[in-house]
């Protein structure tokens, strides 16, 4: 497993409470996004840009798999091994 610095989490969670246009993600990063309804197919699309962009890490979009990116944990995990 891929070790997780503190000021990438918080980038990846910055990340993730623009696209989903909630500060909950950050004080909740167990939060379920798709059960909650934050995150959608076409957010999806958008946060996998971000990442791209912002973290410059590839996500496939066939790799994107909703129960192993369902929460904001997860997906930093997911992030931080790709990087």
């Amino acid at each position: 497993m891929a070790e997780v610095t503190q000021d990438f989490k918080d980038k990846v969670l910055s990340i993730l409470a623009e696209v989903c246009e909630s500060d909950e993600i950050k004080k909740n990063p167990d939060l379920q996004l798709f059960d909650e309804g934050l995150l959608d197919s076409f957010a999806t699309i958008s946060l996998v840009v971000e990442f791209e962009q912002q973290l410059q890490i590839s996500v496939p979009i066939s790799d994107f798999n909703r129960e192993e990116w369902a929460t904001p944990n997860m997906i930093v995990h997911q992030l931080a091994e790709r990087k």
